[in-house]
């Protein structure tokens, strides 16, 4: 067994352990801190497969920006969790029929490739020779010429969940001064200013 096999064990035993602790671990703050360790061992067998650039955003989104974000909202707010899985139950039939699709996709991947395994060797886009192209340039040419509508598409369901999330969470807080751009604009030197006679020896 080479080196190279021995950190693959390594990264997929550390991240599959991880992930079944991110759905047992009581403590929410744990969950998140076991996902980043996920993330961790995620870019390491990216990096072992050669595709530095998905380990590099793996490490610099998914930990720096996301699951960062996620510890941060878990320890601000205030959130019931015991009330939140009180319900979980009523979710479990739908959740079994998840896991049993998941797992019939596994075997039909894993048994393609045993069973016939030159099917590895049939694909379209094989990955460049480092030495020639870059894993980054092959990507970025891939994503931007055969796959650029559905790029373009996966961004607008991004806006639209972020607009989503903006107008669920927005609360329009009485008593509050709020800018009116209209009035701005329309106001006039009468009403912009305020002549007020003072008397001598009284403050304004």
């Amino acid at each position: 067994m080479g080196l190279q096999a021995i950190f693959f064990y390594l990264f997929a035993f550390v991240a599959v352990a991880s992930a079944f602790m991110v759905i047992s671990a009581k403590n929410p703050v744990h969950s998140v801190l076991f996902l980043i360790l996920v993330f961790f061992n995620s870019a390491g067998l990216f990096l072992l497969t050669g595709a530095e650039f998905l380990a590099m955003i793996l490490l610099v989104v998914y930990i720096g920006a996301v699951a960062v974000l996620f510890l941060f909202v878990v320890m601000m707010l205030d959130i019931d969790f015991a009330e939140l899985r009180s319900g979980v139950l009523q979710y479990a039939p739908v959740g079994i029929l998840i896991g049993l699709i998941v797992a019939a996709e596994l075997v039909v991947v894993v048994g393609g490739s045993v069973l016939t395994p030159q099917a590895a060797k049939a694909i379209t886009m094989p990955i460049p020779n480092p030495a020639v192209r870059t894993n980054t340039a092959a990507l970025g040419d891939v994503l931007y010429t055969n796959y650029v509508y559905f790029f373009q598409l996966a961004g607008l369901v991004l806006l639209v969940a972020m607009i989503g999330a903006i107008v669920l969470t927005l609360r329009h807080r009485q008593h509050i001064k709020r800018q009116d751009i209209s009035a701005q604009v329309a106001r006039t030197p009468e009403t912009a200013v305020e002549v007020v006679k003072v008397k001598p020896g009284q403050g304004v």
